[in-house]
Order: C-alpha cells, then sequence, then structure tokens
C-alpha cells in the first residue's frame, strides 16, 4: 500500500510460502521498517532497511537492532551433555563453566567446517549451539542415533536479537541493569523486561560492543522488539540488520560464503580452535592431523582491491589471479566508507598469501588489481567488542 507518495510495508508483502519460518519479531521487523527479507536456516531474516550504508554508521556510531532469531539454537541436554558435545568440536571445553560462551568449529570426518557457532552452557547438562546457516541439528542427532550417549537434542523456544553498537551497553543498563551491562564478554545471565523472559549473552555477529537477547517465549517476540526499540529510540537506537561492511572489516567469517564443508579449519587459519594435542577425541580428529602434517594448499585471505567503490557486496565468487592464472576466489567484498576502500576476504594458493603479494579479481569483465593484506581490517584486536 501506498501512504503519503512511500511504499508502506505489511507482513503479507512478503511471501516465500509456508514452508519458510517467520521469526516472533517478524511483524515487529515489518512495522519499524523492513524492506526486504531473504532466507538463513529455513527463516525469514530481514535483510534491508534502508540504505547499508546508513546502517553501518547507525552501527558504528550508535547502536541498531537485528532481528536475528534466524541463528536456531540447537540445545544438547542430558547426563552425557558435555562428552557428546566436546565429541562434535575440536576445542577443548573441559573448562568451559555454566553461564560462558565460546566460539567453536564442528567439523565432519574428513576435518570439513559443518558450522561456527557459539556454544552457551546453559546448565551443568545443557547446552546451546547457536548456529549459522547449516543444519546442525540433523547432524547431532545423527550422531546421536546409534544411542551411545545419553542425550535430547532438539531446537528450544530460543530466539535472539542483536542490540549492537557503541551505545548498546547504556541501553542494556536501562532495560536490564548493571548486572547484565557489566556482563564480561562471552558470557551471559537470565534477565525479564516486565513479564517477558529472556537470556542476555555479551556477544554479536558485528564486531562492535554488543548484546544478543534471546526471548524465550516465541508469543512474545512482536512486544518485545517494541519495547526495545522504543525505549533505546532517545538513545540513538535504530532497527537495521547485519552489517555487511563491518563484518569484512572485522573478517567476521560467513558459513556458506567463505567456509563450508570442502573447507578445513587451518585453511581459515583458525588453528587457536583446534587442539590436536589434548587426550579427547572428536570427529574429525585423524583428518585434521594429517592436514597439519601435510600443511594446507590454499589460505583465506584480506586483500585490498583497487578501483572505483564496489556498489555492494559480491554475489558472485569472484577469481583470482597471479599472472593470468587462477588462484583463487574472492568469497566476500564489499566498499568501506570508513576506511574509503575496496576490501575483501578471499581463498587463494598458499604460494599467492603472503603480505603485499600482487594479484588481480576479475569482476565482471574486467580485471582489477589487489593486493594482500592483514586481517582484520579495522579494529584488528576487537578492541571494540572486547570493551
Amino acid at each position: 500500500m501506498i501512504i503519503n507518495n512511500c511504499v508502506k510495508m505489511n507482513e503479507d508483502d512478503f511471501g516465500f510460502g509456508t514452508q519458510i519460518r517467520k521469526s516472533p519479531f517478524f511483524e515487529a521487523t515489518v512495522r519499524w521498517g523492513a524492506k526486504a527479507f531473504s532466507v538463513y536456516n529455513h527463516m525469514y531474516i530481514p535483510r534491508d532497511f534502508g540504505d547499508p550504508e546508513q546502517n553501518f554508521w547507525n552501527l558504528v556510531d550508535h547502536a541498531i537492532l537485528c532481528d536475528v532469531a534466524v541463528e536456531r539454537q540447537v540445545e544438547i541436554a542430558g547426563p552425557d551433555a558435555k562428552k557428546f558435545v566436546q565429541m562434535m568440536s575440536p576445542r577443548n571445553l573441559s573448562n568451559m563453566e555454566v553461564g560462558q560462551c565460546k566460539y567453536v568449529i564442528l567439523t565432519n570426518q574428513a576435518g570439513g567446517v559443518i558450522n561456527d557457532p557459539i556454544l552457551l552452557r546453559i546448565a551443568p547438562d545443557r547446552f546451546w549451539f547457536s548456529t549459522a546457516d547449516s543444519d546442525v541439528i540433523l547432524w547431532a542427532q545423527g550422531l546421536a542415533a546409534k544411542g551411545e550417549y545419553d542425550v535430547h537434542i532438539f531446537e528450544p523456544d530460543a530466539s535472539p536479537l542483536q542490540l549492537q553498537g557503541p551505545k548498546s551497553r547504556e541501553i542494556a543498563r536501562g532495560l536490564f541493569g548493571d548486572e547484565i551491562a557489566d556482563l564480561k564478554y562471552y558470557w551471559f545471565k537470565s534477565a525479564t523486561i516486565d513479564d517477558i523472559e529472556v537470556l542476555v549473552s555479551r556477544t554479536g555477529w558485528s564486531s562492535e560492543l554488543g548484546f544478543e537477547i534471546f526471548l524465550r517465549n516465541f508469543s512474545q517476540g512482536n512486544e518485545l522488539y517494541d519495547k526495545i526499540m522504543k525505549f533505546g529510540q532517545s538513545l540513538g537506537l535504530q532497527p537495521g540488520h547485519t552489517s555487511t561492511i563491518r563484518r569484512v572489516e572485522g573478517a567476521m567469517l560467513s558459513y556458506h560464503a567463505d567456509m563450508g564443508l570442502d573447507t578445513n579449519p587451518f585453511e581459515l587459519g583458525m588453528d587457536r580452535l583446534i587442539d590436536l594435542d589434548d587426550e579427547f577425541d572428536f570427529i574429525g580428529k585423524s583428518a585434521l592431523q594429517k592436514i597439519r602434517i601435510d600443511g594446507v594448499i590454499r589460505k583465506h585471505v584480506g586483500l585490498m582491491i583497487e578501483g572505483p567503490p564496489l556498489p555492494g557486496p559480491n554475489t558472485k565468487f569472484w577469481q583470482v589471479f597471479d599472472d593470468g592464472d587462477v588462484v583463487g576466489q574472492v568469497t566476500s567484498a564489499v566498499y568501506s566508507p570508513r576506511l574509503k576502500q575496496n576490501i575483501a576476504l578471499a581463498m587463494v594458493k598458499t604460494e599467492c598469501a603472503d603480505l603485499g603479494n600482487s594479484l588481480s579479481v576479475r569482476i565482471g569483465a574486467k580485471d582489477v588489481a589487489a593486493t594482500v593484506v592483514p586481517k582484520p581490517f579495522y579494529d584488528p584486536k576487537k578492541a571494540k567488542a572486547r570493551c
């Protein structure tokens, strides 16, 4: 419908069919200006609240609220939950405490990346994998099918929002009080807004200071979104979507774009998450041990790409060349208005991955000069996220 010469969307204007689930915040995001959606983990995710560059500046200067209910939770519960979760991940989780989060990699028997979720320890015998875009619940249920572990695996009623940006702590303090606002990085606590129960973690997919707010009752989603937005507006909060610009600046990897089943953690430079020398066993351990010995033939690198600003993120895997030979592909690329530079993440042959190496990227029919540079491109120690 059109009001005052502006198109006003309603929920019926979006239609992927009934097989795609709507988040508990769907109606609220449309009311607050969501103009387009895509599909992630079989759910709608808002991808457009207007100018993506303005969304970036809203994030880095103030704060944005993002519907990321698509980050579905996979709960592993039961007497063997700790052993089962450890079997799924190469990262040593023996010292993980209740109330703590950890970034982990899940690998298959060949060492390929199945997912890179945040793991939350809800209770001594309960864990959540907060997943990227792949069917982790099917993988976990398949691993449990033989009945060797006493675990229950299901999707709990838990749907996250992301409150991200430098003003997010001030907003969190006003909503939840000091106990939540002063959470340590990668820890969480339960909280309430009026009668709405949530779990709040000091995590997020933005490389900025931020919180994730996990709604515990699907039916209260639109109410929660509205409450947060109405409270935060006076502090500069804007409705928004996850920023490709900021996540590439921070070299945050996106599943299916920067990694997948044919990618191993050593190619991605994730050695710190792979504890091969510890005694515990996990799916893919022998394969990763062999890869460590043999070495990798390609590496994920940062690129600076010359030329005018890219009109938007890449929608294809652009080929990377060295002296006319294809040596890899760009996995994510975008123009950074802060750095005033085209920046990209790319997977290239190891011999081409040295810092300062000159390469070229084929964009359309044109080959554009590019240089291998350190990543992340901005705030390399992630001081903003950790503050």
